[in-house]
């Protein structure tokens, strides 16, 4: 005759893991709704000059973004040929630089006012006439952190 033995309990029983497809959906759909994939789309072709001296910006968030430069190809037949200042995702005039200041400075918490940035991505091409004047809207507007944004190379060129 045999003997039959009972089976000792070897510790703690496995760990379930029948939540764990919910728990890593929950987590993809959380990083899917906060990342931010694009800001604003280019209406404007901008080839950025190069520079040797360049430093990068601390804070991102703190930057708001004005593009220089002639329409993209598909938008010539309507809006010339010319560079045109974009402004998030519309074109604008000289004149609308200082509400669009007014907009970003109200969309930013007080105390991160002081620090916030104005970055200009111009175009190699462009004249410094449309430059200048946005400067002078900056001015009227009281942004005076000014940055210009380049791409950076190695070595100085002649």
């Amino acid at each position: 005759m045999s003997k039959f033995k009972k089976k000792k309990s070897d510790g703690q029983p496995a760990i379930s893991t029948a939540s764990l497809p919910d728990i890593v959906f929950m987590l993809l759909f959380f990083f899917m709704v906060t990342t931010v994939m694009r800001e604003v789309t280019l209406k404007v072709e901008i080839q950025t000059p190069k520079a040797t001296e360049v430093d990068k910006l601390e804070r991102k968030s703190l930057v708001s973004y004005i593009y220089i430069g002639e329409p993209i190809k598909a938008l010539q037949g309507t809006f010339g040929t010319e560079p045109r200042i974009q402004l998030n995702d519309a074109f604008a005039t000289k004149r609308d630089i200082i509400q669009f200041i007014e907009i970003e400075r109200e969309n930013t918490s007080e105390a991160e006012r002081p620090f916030m940035t104005f970055s200009m991505k111009v175009d190699n091409d462009v004249k410094m006439g449309i430059v200048t004047d946005v400067k002078q809207e900056l001015r009227k507007a009281n942004a005076l952190k000014i940055n210009y944004s380049t791409g950076k190379t190695d070595k100085i060129v002649d």
